[in-house]
């Protein structure tokens, strides 16, 4: 899921190699990945940025890994699922010859954004890219589903994301360089389906996002929203609904890696708000010229069944 970093002032800097195997000794927890799997099997003999990318075990996070590795970065990778991280970790490695730390940690817990800017401080890397991708769905309606469900939920989809982006942004702003992209949603432009807290989160880091670009300006620092619809992802598989969301036409869809590949072009050029695709590009404009009364009754039936089972 989500992540920072710091930077050092020291004179004379431990190898690359030697750096990533000191995040482990910031980890305590019973999970000790990084003590022996964060330590990289790549030469230290040249520079590569560093970009942070959370909830990186599946879906675009691992896209976005998979693509900045390709452009030539080096990787914080963390999410809840370590060995999809090793995995991914070896993959970059032996496709790219780029470094990935892997950091195994649940964003749901109110811990989890401090550790994982502990381990990357103590490592002495610098972020270049912050990736705030982590996120998932909750299914069934607001009174169906348990508080500690929905505060976990919260959590991950607006806490963690703004305490990591909070920690790291100081290092990036003193360096006078530095990316953020926050991965939203479609949903974050139009109506949300009914007693859903989805859409409402990914509405709070579209529109923090485009504040806080503006506070950025003339720091070097830069701020991107993404906003896809519907990817092929196992998202829905993990939600449950999958059965009910292949009843969506194939116009709606868009494949992992082309909405990764608009995003950090976006990033690039430095665009506030990038929505990948036709289809979503033009939903997005009709439901900022309808009427919410209209635009609400065009939510699609499958997505309105997403959320009238309890999770």
């Amino acid at each position: 899921m989500h992540k920072p970093k710091t930077k050092n002032s020291s004179s004379t800097k431990a190898p690359y190699d030697a750096r990533l195997a000191l995040a482990a000794q910031g980890n305590t927890r019973a999970r000790t990945q990084s003590k022996s799997d964060a330590k990289s099997d790549a030469s230290a003999d040249r520079p590569r940025p560093v970009a942070l990318v959370t909830g990186a075990s599946a879906g675009l996070g691992r896209a976005f890994s998979l693509a900045l590795a390709e452009r030539g970065y080096d990787l914080v990778i963390t999410a809840r699922r370590e060995d999809r991280l090793l995995t991914l970790k070896k993959e970059v490695s032996e496709r790219f010859g780029a470094r990935a730390m892997v950091i195994a940690e649940d964003l749901a817990l109110p811990s989890a954004p401090r550790t994982i800017c502990e381990i990357i401080r103590s490592s002495e890397l610098e972020i270049e890219m912050l990736v705030n991708n982590a996120g998932y769905g909750v299914r069934g309606r607001f009174l169906d589903v348990e508080w500690s469900t929905h505060a976990d939920f919260l959590q991950v989809m607006t806490i963690s994301w703004l305490q990591l982006t909070h920690t790291l942004l100081p290092g990036m702003i003193a360096r006078k360089r530095g990316r953020i992209l926050n991965v939203s949603s479609l949903a974050a432009l139009g109506p949300e389906p009914p007693g859903s807290l989805y859409s409402p989160a990914k509405y709070l880091m579209a529109s923090a996002s485009r504040a806080l670009r503006l506070n950025l300006m003339g720091t070097g620092v830069h701020c991107t929203a993404l906003c896809p619809g519907f990817t092929h992802t196992e998202f829905h598989d993990v939600l449950g609904c999958r059965a009910g969301m292949n009843t969506l036409p194939r116009f709606m869809w868009q494949q992992a890696p082309a909405v990764v590949e608009a995003g950090l072009r976006g990033v690039e050029r430095n665009r506030a708000v990038v929505v990948p695709g036709l289809f979503n590009t033009t939903a997005a404009f009709m439901c900022k010229i309808l009427p919410y009364a209209l635009t609400s009754r065009l939510i699609p039936k499958a997505v309105l069944e997403e959320h009238s089972v309890a999770h």
